[in-house]
């Protein structure tokens, strides 16, 4: 196989990723006029929230599960609901910091986050509510993911936006994420955000 400059594996991965590029777009095209324009304000406030205090609070990650639609009747909301705000926010504060930082690829930096935000009640398990946190830190860089996604999503997102060219301008992780639940949606089985 011959090896360029552009690639250490030749152009076997171009060719990869002009094809998933070529089931992104209309996926995505499809996925904005199936989901309500509005469906996302939810998200948007509270990571515009994040940008500004550089945490989010007990309100903040309420807010989120109402937005991915997980169950509140759980133990682990009292024991969050139980903790103060200020030690929420100290914890979140951390996480947000590991996922902004650009020195970390996107998957180092979201694994360095999870790892943090694990410390608080209902992050042990599980990665739905976790990667919504982390996306929310970190919109243009973080993507939502839970346990059907393996550990090398957000660094599949990145070479996806890295190597797309200009059909990639003015996407992020998120909107791939999206191109992608669009893509597993079935008439029976529409897909969630």
């Amino acid at each position: 196989m011959k090896k360029t400059t552009d690639s250490p594996v030749g152009d076997e991965p171009a060719a990869l990723c002009g094809r998933a590029w070529d089931v992104l777009v209309p996926a995505r095209a499809s996925y904005l006029a199936d989901v309500s324009a509005h469906y996302d304000e939810v998200f948007h406030e509270v990571a515009q929230r994040t940008e500004h205090t550089g945490s989010l609070g007990k309100t903040d990650i309420a807010a989120l599960v109402v937005w991915k639609r997980l169950s509140a009747q759980t133990r682990w909301v009292t024991e969050l609901m139980s903790l103060p705000d200020t030690q929420v926010r100290k914890v979140t504060k951390q996480a947000v910091t590991k996922v902004r930082d650009t020195t970390l690829s996107p998957g180092e930096a979201a694994r360095a986050g999870r790892a943090i935000i694990s410390q608080l009640p209902g992050f042990h398990k599980g990665d739905a509510l976790a990667s919504a946190v982390l996306t929310a830190a970190a919109p243009q860089r973080m993507a939502v993911y839970d346990r059907r996604v393996y550990g090398r999503y957000l660094q599949l997102l990145d070479d996806l936006l890295h190597h797309g060219g200009t059909r990639a301008d003015g996407w992020t992780a998120r909107d791939i994420d999206t191109a992608l639940y669009s893509t597993g949606a079935t008439p029976d089985h529409p897909a969630s955000p």
